[in-house]
């Protein structure tokens, strides 16, 4: 079972809400995401029936559950998974970087973020059918250093 940080004690000034489709889950992050990116590997349009995942990363204890901590669906292991939603299948954010950082999923979040995705990742297996339309850099696989 995922083990939220409950504490905001380390948080920045400004928080944002986020939740589920059904609002079973519900949880609060700092504003002060680290990168922000649009993922289309097969993995995050399978997880989200979309072509893509809009994301922004951020240090795992900035995220912390307000509700429905036992409600939470997870998928994969302690130090790389996603966070679900088990009611309505929302997919909340996903745990990466060897547990220490989380990738929120920016669709869930009920309040707007002061930053904005800086790049495509993961473009050489996009959907065929999707055509990326910004000028955004589009980078073939992953970016070290930042969005992995």
């Amino acid at each position: 079972m995922e083990k939220p940080v409950t504490s905001k004690e380390n948080a920045g000034n400004r928080m944002l809400a986020g939740k589920c489709l059904c609002g079973a889950v519900q949880y609060a992050v700092a504003d002060e995401f680290i990168y922000a990116a649009i993922c289309h590997c097969s993995n995050c349009r399978r997880t989200t029936g979309s072509a893509f995942k809009p994301f922004a990363g951020i240090e795992r204890e900035r995220l912390s559950l307000t509700k429905g901590e036992d409600n939470l669906l997870i998928f994969g292991e302690e130090t790389g998974h996603d966070v679900h939603c088990k009611t309505c299948g929302s997919l909340l954010y996903s745990v990466v970087r060897d547990g220490a950082f989380v990738h929120v999923a920016m669709g869930t979040l009920v309040d707007e973020p002061t930053i904005r995705a800086t790049q495509h990742i993961f473009v050489g297996s996009k959907a065929k059918w999707f055509t990326i339309a910004d000028d955004l850099p589009q980078h073939e696989e992953h970016v070290a250093g930042g969005a992995d």
